[in-house]
C-alpha cells in the first residue's frame, strides 16, 4: 500500500537544514525494502512487540540526526540501540555485569532494554553525551530478521512527535510522520502496547530507570534486590524519564478511589480497567473488562489515540490502575501524559 502527503511542516525545520523535503511514504511488510533504505542512511519505522520505532543507522550520526529532526526530539534524551542477536551487546558494550547477563538470557528477545557503558563505536548523538547505551533486542519476527541481516545496529525512539502518544500501529506511525519518513515496516499492532522496562547497573545492582513491558516481580525474580529510580528529570539517563510525555492535546484527568468526581456528560470519555458502573452518561472505555494487565497495557496508547481523534469528546478522565504487575507502567505512563507543568 502507498499513501503519500506532501505537506509542508515548516516547525521541523533546524537551522542548518534550509527546507523540509516532503517524501512519499509507504507502508510495507517488504524488509528488503527496509534494509536498503537504512543501508542508504534513511529512516524507516519499525515494529516491535512494545511500540512501533522510528529506525536509523545508529552508528551513522547523520541518520541519527534526522531521528531528532522527524520527531523534534531535544537533543538531551536519549536513543536505544536495537540488536539483532544476544552476541551483539558486547560490540557496543565495554562492561557487562553478571545482572545484566541473567537479565538478558532470561528475556531477550523480549520488552527489556539495558543501560551499559558504551564502546566508542556508538556516537554521542546516541547517548545524548552520555557514556551509556540503552541496549535491546526487540521481539518481532519481522524487526529480528531485519537486524539480522543488517550489519549495523539500529537507534529508534517511539516513532511519534516527540511527547504524543507512542504508535502502536502502522497507521498510527502514518498520521504523524506521513512525508517525513520513506517507510512504515507494516508488523500489525504491537503486543505489549508500552514501552520497554529501563534497567540500569549501579556495580551490580539493577537500577530500574523506566517501567515498561517487563514488570518488577519478574526482574525480582531473576535478580532479587532491585532499586527503583523513575522520578521525572530534565536531565534523563534514559528515554521516558521526562515529565510530561505520551500525552494526547486533550485535558487529560486522573482519578483514583478517593478522587472519583468527574464531569459526566456525553462530551467526557472514561478510560476504566475492570468493573465499573457509568455515573450518567460519559463515554466509557475499558482497557479489559476482565481486568487482564497485559490486555489493558495492549490497549492503552491506542486508547488515547482514538479518543484524542474523536470530535465528541472534550476531555478525557482515566482511573488508575492498581499499583501491581503492568499497572506501575500504565500508571506511569498515564501521569506522565497528565501533567500539567
Amino acid at each position: 500500500m502507498i499513501l503519500i502527503s506532501l505537506v509542508y511542516d515548516a516547525s521541523l525545520l533546524l537551522t542548518d537544514i534550509p527546507y523540509f523535503r516532503p517524501v512519499e511514504t509507504i507502508i510495507s511488510s517488504s524488509i528488503e525494502k527496509a534494509k536498503s533504505l537504512l543501508e542508504q542512511g534513511q529512516l524507516v519505522a519499525i515494529p516491535t512487540e512494545t511500540v512501533y520505532g522510528l529506525a536509523a543507522n545508529a552508528l551513522d550520526r547523520t541518520a541519527v540526526i534526522e531521528i531528532f529532526n522527524a520527531k523534534q526530539r531535544p537533543s538531551f534524551d536519549p536513543l536505544i540501540v536495537h540488536i539483532g542477536n544476544k552476541s551483539d551487546v558486547s560490540l557496543y558494550a565495554r562492561h557487562i555485569p553478571a545482572n545484566a547477563q541473567k537479565l538478558m538470557d532470561a528475556f531477550w528477545p523480549g520488552p527489556l532494554t539495558v543501560v551499559l557503558p558504551k564502546q566508542e563505536i556508538i556516537p554521542y548523538e546516541v547517548t545524548s553525551d552520555l557514556a551509556t547505551v540503552g541496549i535491546r533486542m526487540p521481539n518481532h519476527p519481522f524487526t529480528l530478521q531485519l537486524l539480522q541481516q543488517l550489519n549495523f545496529p539500529l537507534a529508534a525512539p517511539s516513532a511519534n512527535p516527540f511527547g504524543y502518544i507512542s504508535p502502536t500501529t502502522p497507521q498510527h506511525v502514518f498520521d504523524q510522520l506521513q512525508s517525513k519518513i520513506p517507510m512504515i515496516l507494516d508488523g500489525g499492532s504491537c503486543e505489549v502496547g508500552v514501552e520497554s522496562t529501563i534497567i540500569g547497573f549501579e556495580g551490580e545492582l539493577p537500577v530500574v530507570y523506566r517501567l515498561g513491558g517487563l514488570t518488577l516481580e519478574d526482574i525480582r525474580n531473576i535478580c532479587g534486590e532491585i532499586k527503583v529510580e523513575i522520578n521525572s528529570s530534565s536531565d534523563p539517563k534514559a528515554p521516558g524519564m521526562l515529565k510530561s510525555h505520551y500525552a494526547p492535546q486533550k485535558p487529560l484527568h486522573l482519578l483514583n478511589n478517593t478522587n472519583s468526581d468527574f464531569q459526566s456528560d456525553n462530551s467526557t470519555a472514561i478510560i476504566v480497567f475492570g468493573d465499573y458502573n457509568a455515573k450518567g452518561n460519559e463515554q466509557v472505555f475499558n482497557l479489559s473488562i476482565n481486568a487482564n494487565y497485559k490486555e489493558a497495557a495492549a490497549n492503552l496508547f491506542s486508547f488515547l489515540r482514538m479518543l484524542d481523534a474523536d470530535s465528541s469528546v472534550n476531555q478525557i478522565y482515566a482511573f488508575l490502575l492498581p499499583e501491581v504487575d503492568l499497572g506501575l507502567a500504565i500508571n506511569d505512563r498515564l501521569k506522565r501524559a497528565a501533567f500539567k507543568g
